[in-house]
């Protein structure tokens, strides 16, 4: 059926994992978000570095936020349901239970975040060996993907772990997976996270080289060896058992799924930009660069032939609209890094319950306090003595270096919420100026971007978006639906119903109804 055509009151979920909740929304076949939940999911950090989840608390709280979407509303009219999630690896025996990837043996705790740095020296060695595959991810692998985290687990949980393991999942396809019962994977995650190639497929001799021979042997079985776009319809549906976890009917049709920053390009990078006198009006989509901020960024490119960056993710073909080549940079925390450097500050108690006497919460009473001490100067200016070098987590892009650190210059004695502000807004600065250093990189390899597209939690805070537009110099989009994440996702349901012929057409379809706002 051609976009345009459809029934009245068809619906499609959108389920969004995040690093610390997960989300949902009910949107209609406009493109409207018409109901939102979310359900905080639980982290372990053992250590220093290792950061571990679970995959059945992350389900069951896909259920939760899933039947109070749906509550109010006949179910039967939902049409189809989109999965994205954080890039983190799942790890299921051969009857597809829990896995421990800690040393305790916990089996509740089988996932390793995308966060997770535990495989600094395997990643190092695979990065040695300058495979081809290599040049994919901008010339060096960063220990956030899926194969230095694979052979962390052979070579240090052999036994309880590594020997009984049957399904090597990314949360992604993991969800789609206990949706469906399909063990099919996205092309995005394959792509993106673990050396996959759309035109070649697996490249056997990297997985030889790097000590996992393993998967060559047994055809790729537990890592995917059937492969399907994003968007493409899963199997039956869903499963009466996941269909009754999740409130709705059995054979609801069920996407092959994104990871949550690609989701958020999805959402954004397509948006109808006429009639509000923007620079980009008339320009290609090429030109304009998707920032998905939350507890990372990630900033997504796309272009018709490939461009190789170094120290960028990709090029990957199609990972996330069709016919397109992908260029991902990123920086590894963003989100948190703020809430690091507020939360540890001195003032920080007494920045809380000012907050909560004024029911805000702390960032707006920020954002207000640096208008109060700015005086006559722009905001910007309060930090002429303050820097943040803000990779506290390493640096993903374009120094690909994870032993980076972080640092602060131009301390004084005072603790005061003046210096709290200041050093709070020094970080965003930080944080946009390496924004700013990753759109040169893609600049000088051959992209040509001008226009910021932001969408995620981060982009519901003025001061970033200012800082991102005032640093980069160039105009910041913002759509007025600000959950353009889980739009993402509703995207993929909607495609997997057969409603819309292609991701592309719904993303047209959807964008020519969302009103944007925009900061220069």
């Amino acid at each position: 059926m051609s976009g345009g055509d459809q029934e009245p009151g068809r619906y499609y979920v959108g389920v969004d994992v995040g690093t610390g909740s997960v989300r949902a929304a009910l949107v209609d076949q406009r493109g409207v978000l018409l109901a939102f939940a979310d359900q905080p999911i639980n982290k372990w950090e053992p250590q220093f570095s290792h950061h571990e989840q679970s995959s059945e608390d992350i389900w069951a709280a896909c259920c939760v936020v899933t039947k109070k979407v749906v509550q109010g509303i006949d179910v039967n009219q939902v049409r189809g349901l989109g999965f994205d999630a954080t890039c983190s690896l799942v790890v299921l025996d051969k009857q597809f239970h829990p896995l421990p990837v800690n040393l305790e043996g916990d089996s509740r705790r089988n996932i390793i975040m995308w966060l997770d740095h535990r495989a600094v020296s395997q990643v190092h060695r695979i990065n040695e060996t300058q495979h081809s595959v290599l040049q994919y991810v901008g010339g060096v692998m960063s220990v956030e993907m899926q194969a230095p985290k694979l052979l962390w687990l052979k070579e240090n949980l052999r036994e309880t772990c590594w020997d009984k393991a049957g399904h090597f999942f990314d949360l992604p396809d993991f969800l789609s997976w206990k949706a469906t019962g399909v063990t099919a994977r996205s092309l995005c995650s394959l792509v993106c996270k673990w050396t996959y190639s759309a035109e070649k497929g697996w490249d056997d001799s990297f997985w030889k080289t790097i000590g996992l021979e393993d998967f060559v042997a047994d055809n790729y079985s537990k890592i995917g060896n059937q492969v399907l776009p994003p968007g493409a319809s899963l199997g039956n549906g869903l499963t009466p058992e996941a269909a009754k976890d999740l409130g709705l009917p059995a054979g609801v049709a069920v996407a092959a799924s994104l990871i949550d920053a690609h989701a958020g390009g999805l959402g954004v990078i397509g948006a109808d930009v006429r009639g509000h006198g923007l620079s980009c009006e008339g320009q290609p989509v090429t030109s304009r660069l998707a920032v998905i901020c939350g507890t990372s960024s990630c900033h997504m490119g796309i272009s018709r032939d490939p461009i190789f960056v170094p120290g960028v993710w990709g090029p990957y073909f199609s990972a996330m609209v069709p016919g397109f080549w992908l260029n991902e940079g990123g920086q590894s925390v963003t989100g948190k890094l703020i809430d690091h450097m507020v939360q540890g500050h001195a003032a920080f108690p007494e920045l809380q319950a000012k907050a909560a006497a004024r029911c805000q919460s702390v960032y707006a009473y920020l954002n207000s306090h640096l208008d109060l001490i700015k005086k006559a100067q722009p905001v910007g200016f309060l930090t002429v003595d303050l820097h943040v070098w803000p990779d506290f987590h390493g640096n993903r892009s374009p120094l690909a270096d994870l032993t980076l650190k972080g640092m602060v210059t131009g301390l004084k004695l005072s603790q005061d919420l003046d210096d709290l502000a200041i050093l709070y807004l020094a970080t965003v600065q930080a944080i946009a100026f390496g924004t700013r250093l990753i759109i040169e990189a893609m600049e000088a390899a051959g992209h040509s971007v001008s226009t910021l597209f932001l969408c995620g939690g981060l982009s519901k805070n003025p001061l970033f978006v200012q800082m991102h537009a005032d640093i980069t110099g160039m105009p910041v989009i913002l759509s007025q639906e600000v959950e353009s994440v889980l739009v993402g996702a509703a995207i993929l349901g909607a495609c997997a119903s057969g409603d819309f012929a292609s991701v592309q057409i719904y993303i047209y379809l959807f964008h020519l109804h969302l009103p944007l706002s925009k900061y220069l």
